[in-house]
Order: C-alpha cells, then sequence, then structure tokens
C-alpha cells in the first residue's frame, strides 16, 4: 500500500490530476467520437435498475436516437439551404422547392418528432422505475403479496389484524421494470394511536404513488373498507389484485372488476398468479410492447428540444397550408434544426455540457 501511495505522489508530482466527473466520456464528446445523446446513455447505462433500461441505454449509446434524430435534421438543413438559395440567387437556374415538396419533408420530420416524443413516458418507466403502493384492509394478504413479490420473507405476515404499522420498502423487477414497492398498513377505522399513524401513511402513499395494487380478499365479502379503497383507486392508474383464490370464493367481485381497468387473480400464500400480475402491470403501464432497441429519449432536456422542435416544424407546415413565403418559412425551420443541434449537442453551450457531465461518477 505505501509503494502505490509513493507511485501515486509521484505521479501527481510530475503533473497529473484527478479525473473530474465524467472526465473520459466528456473528452470523447468533445473530440467528436459521441454525440451528446451517446455520452448521456453512459450515465444512463451505470445506473440502470432493469433489463430493458440496460438495453435501451446501450441503443442509445450505440447511436439509434442519434440516428433519428439526425435523420430529421438532415432533411430540415436541406429544406432549408434550398430555400435559401432559391431566394438569395433568383437569376441563378436553382430548381424551386414546391409546396408539395416542402409539405411532405416537414410531414416526415413531425413524424418523426412525434414519435420520440410519444415514446418518451415509456423509455422513463422502463429507466426509472414505477412507484408502487400496496394497498387494502387488514388481513387480505398484501404483507403476502409483497413477500411474493420479492421472493423474501420482508414483511411480517400473521393473522392478527393492523401486523403492519409502517410503510415497508422494497424495490422489485417485474417483466422487465423496476417497482418501487411500499406495503403499506391495513385501511380501517382504528382506536390505536401507532396503527393510526399507519394508516394515515397508507393513504399518503396510496395518493402519491403512481401505479397503485388494491388487494382484496376472495374468501370474504366487500366490506365498506373495500368499497372506500375501490373509490380511492378511481382515476389513479391500479390493478385489482384479488387474493386467497385458494380458498372458496366467497366475494362478489363483479363490482371490482367493474371499477378497475386491470383485475387479476392470486395465490399469494402457494406464489400463484405472478405471471397474470406481470402482464396486468405492463399493459397498464403501456409497456408491454417495449421495444428497447427503438430510439427514446433519455432525459427532460432532450425531450424539451424535441418539443420546441415539433413545435417549430408544425408551425412551418401551417405557414406552408396558409401560404406564407418560403422566407418567413425558413426562419421557422431554422428554428427547429437549432434545437435538434442542442439536442445532440452540436450548438450545446459549455454551461449545459458541463451540468450534463457533472452528474456523471467520477472519470467514466
Amino acid at each position: 500500500m505505501l509503494a502505490v501511495q509513493k507511485t501515486l505522489d509521484a505521479v501527481f508530482k510530475a503533473g497529473a490530476v484527478p479525473a473530474e466527473a465524467g472526465e473520459f466520456t466528456k473528452r470523447a464528446f468533445l473530440n467528436g467520437k459521441m454525440d451528446l445523446t451517446q455520452a448521456e446513455s453512459v450515465a444512463d447505462i451505470i445506473s440502470a435498475e432493469g433489463e430493458e433500461a440496460l438495453k435501451s441505454s446501450f441503443s442509445a449509446l450505440h447511436g439509434r436516437t442519434s440516428r433519428s434524430v439526425n435523420a430529421v435534421l438532415e432533411k430540415l438543413l436541406d429544406a432549408s439551404a434550398t430555400m435559401a438559395a432559391w431566394v438569395d440567387y433568383p437569376d441563378e437556374e436553382i430548381p424551386e422547392m414546391t409546396e408539395t415538396a416542402l409539405g411532405a419533408t416537414l410531414e416526415f420530420c413531425k413524424a418523426e418528432l412525434e414519435s420520440l416524443l410519444k415514446n418518451y413516458d415509456k423509455g422513463q418507466t422502463v429507466k426509472n422505475g414505477v412507484d408502487t403502493a400496496i394497498v387494502g384492509r387488514p388481513n387480505v394478504g398484501k404483507s403476502s403479496l409483497m413477500n411474493m413479490l420479492t421472493g423474501t420473507d420482508k414483511s411480517i405476515v400473521t393473522h392478527i389484524e393492523g401486523t403492519t404499522r409502517d410503510i415497508v420498502e422494497e424495490d422489485v423487477r417485474l417483466g422487465g421494470i423496476v417497482l418501487h414497492l411500499k406495503d403499506t398498513a391495513g385501511l380501517r377505522e382504528s382506536g390505536d394511536l401507532v396503527e393510526n399513524i399507519g394508516i394515515e401513511k397508507a393513504y399518503k402513499a396510496l395518493d402519491e404513488a403512481r401505479l397503485v395494487l388494491a388487494v382484496f380478499d376472495s374468501s370474504e365479502g366487500l366490506t365498506d373498507e373495500d368499497k372506500e379503497i375501490v373509490k380511492r383507486c378511481d382515476g389513479k392508474l391500479s390493478v385489482a389484485v384479488i387474493n386467497k383464490t385458494d380458498l372458496e370464493k366467497v366475494a362478489d367481485t363483479a363490482e371490482i372488476e367493474a371499477a378497475f381497468d386491470r383485475t387479476v387473480y392470486i395465490s399469494a400464500k402457494n406464489d400463484e398468479g405472478l405471471e397474470e400480475l406481470e402482464s396486468a402491470v405492463t399493459s397498464l403501464l403501456g409497456v408491454a410492447d417495449f421495444d428497447s432497441n427503438a430510439p427514446l429519449l433519455a432525459n427532460m432536456r432532450q425531450k424539451q428540444h424535441c418539443a420546441s422542435a415539433l413545435a417549430s416544424v408544425t408551425e412551418a407546415l401551417d405557414g406552408v397550408a396558409l401560404g406564407v413565403t418560403f422566407d418567413a418559412i425558413n426562419v421557422m425551420i431554422d428554428a427547429a434544426a437549432d434545437e435538434l443541434l442542442s439536442l445532440t449537442g452540436k450548438k450545446a453551450n459549455a454551461e449545459v455540457v458541463n451540468n450534463i457531465f457533472s452528474k456523471f461518477c467520477v472519470g467514466k
């Protein structure tokens, strides 16, 4: 160890300095070896939590997103150059850009940008995971579901109501995405001060979660607590999980099925129904058909540039339809091109670049 330290001291004395955050990737970007979307994908690869997120980040690193953006950019720059030359040099025999040809070019660009923006939310779901709350009245099997999903005895399971009083959290992979799970206290009226605190936390978790797994007991009739949970889930992304299918069915589940977009039947005790739950969750989140090789916008910076470019392209299309002069339309096209150049980093200022790479690990 002492020898290593002496070597490091000698290296630094000779003029070497420690690598800054993201320095190696930053140098690759500054030297034209990759664009900004590829550079950002390096950080995404490091932080990827699921298999699909990792595949998507590798796809971006290999230039899938760049190629899609550059295909639009090339169309815009070609159209801009043609119109500018025709306007600026009327005496030269430069072929005029027709409204039909310009409209077709802009329609192509609009469709490509809309596709990128449409897939953004799916990409963020796969990349960042989903905050998920498991809710239900006491003893319906919430903790058993938590244990089935995690594959461990994460939550205490007993026949005694009110066993879970605080939030139990765990990340699990389900269908290629990560669920940030919160197992909550049973929702009911209680005179116990400590349990009431847990119930308040449970309602807060339900309200804040993007996805709710609402658990019901098929071996018992629906209670007022069950009906309140159904009401609370209205308008939220939620799956009704009807548990205890290993027991005789008593509950009239038609009301539950009518209230939820997705309903699955499971036996958490026997680890049955996991595939059905996975299918329901991925379908509800819109990632069942997620293509990790498709071009995806990785973050809000990229999304904002893409959205601004789309707005300018749409404005240009409207201008063509209204017969606006080509020089005015060219201003709109140039604005769209500038946004895409900023997206890929070809026109990004130093402050933006430094901010992006400051979020990287040391070196990399």
